[in-house]
């Protein structure tokens, strides 16, 4: 990251409590979760959070060898994770494929283990999918993709089943609607909004 930015993750690192995956199982048996990982979590939550039918979304960890890591060890590059963020979402009001649609349109996936400046295996193109249902629309969605020539590289993303999910450090959460002047917030995370208003203005929020 240029030293005029404040790269992702590089934040006061006090009162951090380690959430647990428990937290993460929809409490409404009509709900339906997506993981995602598109570069910093604190980009891919910030997107997800503002679309109509998305209840929740938690930043963390997937793809790993190292159980219950810290920020700190993931950013090393040595665990295997990714950075990624759990959806949680109403499948009545939003449907996977819309939910792959805005994946595709709101980060590079040609670039191997980096989004613009933020270089590393914890910033990979990854869809870890939940069941044999989402595993065969990421891979039909990227397939299509690839043979339209909608990027001029292949996609690199990486398609695989969910491993153990871990929630990030509580100063991780919620991180751009609480810290939206930040440097990062305002260079990388603010254009990537506008331009889901943009392209998918009829999905968001009101």
């Amino acid at each position: 990251m240029s030293s005029f930015f404040v790269a992702c993750g590089q934040q006061s690192q006090s009162s951090v409590t380690q959430q647990t995956a428990s937290h993460l199982t929809p409490t409404d048996k009509n709900m339906e979760v997506a993981t995602f990982g598109a570069g910093c979590f604190w980009c891919v939550e910030a997107v997800f959070q503002r679309l109509n039918g998305v209840e929740k979304v938690v930043s963390g960890y997937c793809g790993g060898t190292v159980a219950d890591p810290t920020y700190k060890q993931i950013c090393t590059g040595n665990t295997g994770h990714a950075e990624v963020c759990q959806i949680t979402y109403d499948p009545k009001k939003i449907t996977y494929d819309e939910l792959l649609e805005v994946f595709w349109q709101t980060h590079n996936p040609t670039t191997l283990n980096r989004q613009g400046n933020d270089v590393g295996t914890q910033y990979r193109s990854a869809i870890f999918y939940h069941n044999d249902t989402q595993k065969a629309l990421a891979e039909k969605y990227k397939k299509e993709l690839d043979a339209s020539g909608a990027f001029n590289q292949p996609i690199v993303t990486e398609i695989t089943a969910l491993p153990t999910f871990y929630a990030a450090e509580d100063y991780h959460q919620n991180y751009y609607n609480e810290n939206s002047n930040q440097g990062y917030c305002q260079f990388v995370i603010v254009p990537k909004i506008e331009k889901l208003k943009k392209v998918f203005a009829n999905k968001l929020k009101k």
